[in-house]
């Protein structure tokens, strides 16, 4: 078999990837990584802190590039996209929710999420409130359209962010630290809800977590230490 058609296979394959940052002593934070993640699949992506999770996490999100190595995505290889195909496929693929939501203050939680199918073009303008408005109705927020995010609660904010990674509907959610700033409830609320995105809408889920409780609702747990997958890594 192919490289090119292993690859197709798999929503995400990963082959030999490392991410260094030059200078003066070079620091490697991701190294010679091999990953596939199946369509439907939440994973959750565990280690100790400064271990390469999130520098993975963005590498999976083409938010940043390896230095060595391939990335496929649907069966396309990502290597040597350049700046405005990466936008493009950023957008049409790929659904992002963070620690810290990074929502925009002045807009309302209906703009938020309306904004990136803006952005992408995909559906006439006038029809991208009623798409982000059906998005933050299943997630709960019915009467919160329009308020803006200080108007909202912790756990209303993120799954506001939640529905604006959804807006697009991408084939794959990656999340960083979701529940990493909410409280106990809150952050069970986001747990289920993105479980609930593999099982309903056969959506990918890529997950980065510190929290144990969260990661037992995954499908496959991965560990990273050093930058490197380790797969007998436990929490402590």
């Amino acid at each position: 078999m192919s490289g090119g058609e292993s690859a197709a296979a798999s929503v995400i394959r990963v082959e030999h990837v490392t991410r260094t940052l030059e200078g003066e002593v070079p620091v490697t934070l991701v190294e010679d990584v091999n990953l596939e993640i199946e369509r439907g699949e939440f994973v959750c992506v565990m280690g100790p802190s400064g271990s390469g999770k999130s520098s993975l996490l963005y590498l999976l999100g083409l938010l940043d590039m390896p230095t060595r190595g391939r990335i496929w995505i649907e069966g396309v290889d990502t290597t040597g996209f350049d700046d405005d195909q990466l936008t493009d496929f950023r957008l049409a693929k790929l659904g992002y929710v963070f620690q810290f939501h990074f929502l925009l203050a002045e807009f309302s939680a209906l703009d938020n999420v309306s904004l990136p199918i803006r952005k992408r073009g995909r559906m006439p303008q006038d029809a991208a409130p009623e798409r982000a408005a059906q998005l933050l109705d299943r997630l709960g927020l019915e009467g919160q359209h329009h308020k803006r995010p200080s108007q909202l609660s912790g756990g209303q904010r993120q799954r506001v962010a939640i529905a604006r990674a959804l807006a697009n509907d991408p084939l794959v959610i990656l999340a960083d630290e979701p529940t990493g700033n909410l409280d106990s409830a809150s952050s069970a609320n986001v747990r289920d809800i993105l479980r609930n995105l593999t099982r309903e809408l056969n959506k990918t889920v890529v997950a980065v977590t510190h929290d144990a409780h969260f990661a037992s609702a995954a499908d496959r747990r991965i560990g990273i230490v050093d930058g490197r997958i380790d797969l007998s890594w436990r929490p402590g």
